[in-house]
């Protein structure tokens, strides 16, 4: 197995030491797990000395601002994050580290429960600020985050200039708390009563609150700490007791760190909770993590409620599960397929091919065009249509020489990628969808990474001709172990198991992401490049990345079991946009069924199988999305290609479907020919 564990990032990053080799493998169809002997567990990737000429080879440019950040010096901003609308924008928003809500204030901070509840088309669960918490007298307060990890963050406060203290938050934590630096006056409005010594408590909006500190608290509600004293609060559980949250609360969480591996058959998580004097903590798990808890998991402290399920309470300091290994491929296995289908399949890819006069130009629609060229490259490949293959990887290297140049945004305004110094981070020209504010960069590059590793495949000298650029695209996502030039892993929440699209997230709802399949596919892109390249270290992380994904997709986008209490009230079968505080029925672009479900299976591309676990679940799906049973809609080609994954019969009659369905129904990143041979593969699966 191969074990990534980074370190805190504080506000001087530290630059480690790896070298990546760029020798190209020989396909693109699905990848072997990576070789664990040629990984180096900790090992940094894309550290600062190793990008910084590439970084420096790249136009410098800022295409839009980042709005005000409540942030130290030296701190790489964290955009793309669970607590990103904290940092950004003149008024801080309230963020989700669950169990918890929290937000800062102008006076200091209040958290608290959500309240969870559902009706036709959203599970609700947003902001509750059930306790509030006053720095000082309220004036003269400053707050900004001094330090970010995996899971966690620390808030300096200062008065005046001087620091007082400082609060900790973490994702699966039901602590607050708060370290003075110098003697300091709390105030909460709410009045707390002893329990024990050194122990408080009170109800509120039908929750236990507790507070723990060796400091003065007078008339319930005012605290007086000491240089070095602390408090920590916490909302106790249901079957939880204050006994037990109590005795955790002595031991405040100061940090967060991760370990993933990566295996043929499962993806590992492992999140260190370290505390201020290494006792034991309470770690709130999500309901995919509960599936899938390590051996010996204590569990057993209380479930809490969230919009995405009952949250099981866990003792000690970590938190460690496992979900489904994905194999990341690059093709379609056509094997099985007979002669008939074979020239079927090779008519279309040449015609789909005469069709095909350019590539679009911005990040996203033209990494979509690649990727739509790569896939009828495979086919190609794969049919006999070496017409068409000798056309397709022209264009292909052509755009990707011209994508890849360096120095192609010191010529133009399109096709070309600039190193932002200000954000940290690469945007490509032209922008699309805020990729200037940081959205979507995931979807964007996965495309590119995709289609340049089917093309390197066959062109072992492309690989090393593009990496420069590539990497650096990678680097934008993919970077560990710390670098002046990147934050580690931009937009992957580790916690979650998923990665969250909004770069500033200026939401009362906290970040949010819809097309969980973009983003499974942006990992399964990098993690051919890896291979193409042959980075060991940056492929066990993809993959990692990849099944997480997968896993939470199936969980809190399109497979979550309706049966769940929290589900009650909602009357779909899908969340198509999931957010820190609720989940919606909603896209950003539509409001037809169809485009609820089609935005969550796009593009399927070779590896998209995961979606297919459970047949009874896709003809939920496809019925909420296809109140008519008509194909003849927005994402219809999807959606078809998605009804295929309940076996033969159903690929089959799919199949039949696809032959009359309207051109104009075929995604700018899809055609014909891969439509017909992705339901000709499941119609007719290859052996073994």
């Amino acid at each position: 197995m191969i074990v990534q564990r980074t370190p805190r990032t504080l506000a001087v990053a530290t630059c480690l030491v790896i070298a990546a080799a760029l020798t190209a493998c020989t396909t693109t169809d699905a990848v072997e797990p990576v070789d664990t002997e040629a990984s180096t567990p900790g090992a940094a990737i894309f550290p600062g000395n190793e990008v910084a000429p590439l970084v420096d080879a790249l136009p410098q440019q800022s295409l839009k601002a980042l709005p005000t950040a409540r942030l130290s010096d030296g701190l790489i901003p964290p955009t793309n994050r669970w607590f990103s609308g904290l940092v950004f924008g003149e008024e801080s928003m309230p963020v989700f580290p669950l169990p918890l809500s929290f937000q800062l204030s102008d006076s200091g901070f209040a958290f608290g429960l959500p309240e969870v509840a559902a009706d036709t088309n959203v599970i609700r669960g947003g902001f509750a600020g059930q306790i509030g918490v006053q720095v000082g007298d309220g004036d003269g307060l400053e707050q900004a985050v001094t330090a970010y990890d995996e899971a966690s963050v620390t808030i300096g406060q200062s008065i005046d200039g001087a620091t007082v203290g400082s609060t900790v938050i973490a994702e699966g934590s039901p602590f607050v708390s708060f370290t003075a630096a110098a003697d300091v006056a709390l105030t909460m409005p709410t009045a707390f009563n002893e329990a024990e010594k050194g122990v408080w408590s009170v109800d509120v909006a039908g929750s236990t609150y507790g507070l723990v500190s060796a400091a003065t608290l007078s008339s319930g509600t005012d605290l007086s700490l000491a240089a070095g004293q602390s408090v920590t609060w916490f909302a106790l559980p249901d079957g939880g007791t204050l006994t037990a949250f109590a005795e955790a609360a002595r031991h405040p969480v100061i940090g967060t760190s991760v370990e993933y591996g990566a295996g043929t058959d499962t993806a590992t998580t492992t999140i260190h909770y370290d505390t201020s004097d290494g006792g034991d903590t309470l770690i709130a798990a999500l309901p995919h993590q509960a599936q899938g808890l390590a051996d010996g998991a204590s569990c057993t402290a209380g479930e809490y409620p969230s919009i995405y399920g009952a949250l099981t309470v866990c003792e000690g300091r970590q938190l460690s599960w496992s979900v489904p290994a994905v194999t990341p491929s690059g093709a379609l296995d056509l094997s099985a397929l007979g002669d008939e289908d074979r020239a079927a399949l090779a008519d279309q890819v040449r015609a789909d091919v005469a069709a095909t006069t350019t590539f679009a130009a911005d990040t996203y629609f033209g990494g979509k065009s690649l990727y739509r060229a790569a896939n009828l490259l495979e086919v190609a490949r794969q049919v006999g249509a070496d017409d068409a293959v000798a056309t397709l990887t022209d264009r292909l290297s052509t755009a990707l020489d011209d994508w890849m140049d360096p120095d192609a945004c010191a010529q133009r305004t399109e096709r070309c990628f600039v190193y932002d110094p200000d954000a940290k981070g690469i945007v490509g020209l032209a922008t699309s969808f805020g990729s200037e504010e940081f959205n979507d960069h995931h979807f964007h590059y996965g495309y590119f990474f995709y289609a340049a590793a089917v093309v390197a495949a066959d062109d072992p000298d492309a690989a090393q001709r593009w990496a420069p650029v590539l990497n650096l695209l990678a680097a934008d996502l993919a970077t560990s172990g710390g670098s002046e030039y990147f934050p580690d892993r931009r937009v992957f929440d580790a916690y979650a198991g998923h990665s969250w699209a909004s770069g500033t997230s200026p939401f009362g709802d906290g970040n949010n992401q819809e097309s969980s399949s973009e983003a499974v596919t942006a990992w399964n892109g990098l993690a051919l490049w890896a291979a193409a390249s042959d980075q060991a270290d940056l492929a066990a992380e993809a993959e990692w990345m990849l099944s997480s994904e997968a896993a939470s997709s199936r969980a809190y986008w399109t497979d979550f079991d309706l049966d769940d209490p929290v589900y009650a009230g909602f009357d779909h079968t899908v969340t198509s946009l999931v957010w820190g505080g609720k989940r919606d029925y909603a896209t950003w672009f539509s409001a037809e069924p169809s485009a609820m479900l089609g935005i969550l299976v796009l593009p399927m591309s070779p590896v998209a199988g995961y979606l297919g676990g459970d047949p009874d679940r896709v003809s939920a799906n496809l019925a909420d999305a296809l109140p008519g049973g008509n194909y003849d809609v927005m994402f219809g080609d999807y959606l078809l290609m998605y009804a295929g994954l309940r076996g033969p019969e159903a690929a089959s009659d799919a199949l039949t479907a696809a032959a009359s369905l309207p051109e104009e129904r075929i995604d700018d990143g899809n055609s014909r020919a891969y439509l017909m041979a992705w339901l000709m593969r499941w119609r007719t699966p290859p052996a073994g």
